[in-house]
């Protein structure tokens, strides 16, 4: 057989590179993998596709368009921004399954749910105290926006949709910036005070936008949160307590919104 030149081109034998290759061995049980998938995309482009179809709905290409104000679009867009919101609470769940620490390596198991839900509710009460007073007085200072804490307003569906953004608002923050973090981080060594400052002031900085005001609160909240979930190891108290307080003020702000500052 003669040698190939140099610079004669490789061979490429199209048949075989037409053949179905081999999937790589998969790491974790078919369920895992359909999670991992699910997760992934509804982090991604699963949440775009969901808001193209209602967008084409609401404006047919061809014909007569369709309202795209009307109540029905609105709270389709509200339902899908909560389903969505929940995918990095999705994930936190898989990656704790996956590593086979499960609910209970954050606290967020079920097996103290009347304990969970009394502290939650007397969490409620000890930050409601302190902190409408120092968010109204910060607005009346001037160093604070006001931050209308309610969806659209004149609609059946305000009352319910205000309760899921405030389940959406609690899992988000008490599940990913208090459980989960705080929990990597100490297991990255991190030592107790420096993962609840960490955690605290991730809290207030992404409250900035509320203003000066909201930064203080939230970070006072984050590292009262983060002290009390290192001792107890409970999570659910947290959410709990988030959630009541939204519910407390978007339901304040329907009641007394014409004698707030700016209405």
């Amino acid at each position: 057989m003669r040698a190939r030149p140099s610079d004669e081109p490789p061979y490429i034998d199209l048949v075989k590179l037409a053949e179905p290759q081999a999937v790589p061995i998969a790491p974790a049980n078919r369920r895992t993998l359909a999670e991992e998938v699910l997760v992934v995309l509804a982090l991604s482009f699963l949440a775009s596709a969901a808001y193209a179809i209602l967008s084409i709905l609401e404006a047919p290409i061809a014909g007569v368009r369709v309202a795209s104000v009307n109540q029905s679009s609105q709270l389709a867009r509200q339902l899908l921004g909560f389903v969505f919101g929940l995918a990095p609470v999705y994930l936190v769940w898989h990656l704790v399954h996956r590593t086979r620490e499960g609910l209970v390596g954050i606290g967020l198991d079920g097996r103290q749910p009347r304990k969970d839900v009394v502290s939650g509710l007397v969490l409620f009460a000890v930050v409601a105290l302190g902190g409408i007073g120092i968010y109204l007085g910060a607005v009346a200072l001037g160093v604070n926006r006001f931050v209308v804490p309610v969806p659209p307003l004149g609609h059946w569906w305000t009352v319910p949709v205000l309760l899921l953004n405030a389940a959406l608002a609690a899992l988000l923050e008490e599940v990913i910036v208090l459980a989960y973090l705080v929990t990597r981080l100490r297991q990255l060594t991190w030592t107790p005070w420096a993962a609840i400052g960490a955690s605290a002031l991730l809290r207030g900085t992404y409250h900035l936008y509320q203003g000066w005001g909201g930064f203080a609160g939230n970070l006072a909240m984050g590292l009262l949160f983060g002290w009390l979930f290192v001792r107890t190891r409970r999570a659910w108290p947290f959410v709990i307590a988030h959630f009541v307080l939204d519910v407390a003020a978007g339901v304040g702000f329907l009641l007394f919104r014409d004698r707030l500052p700016g209405f």
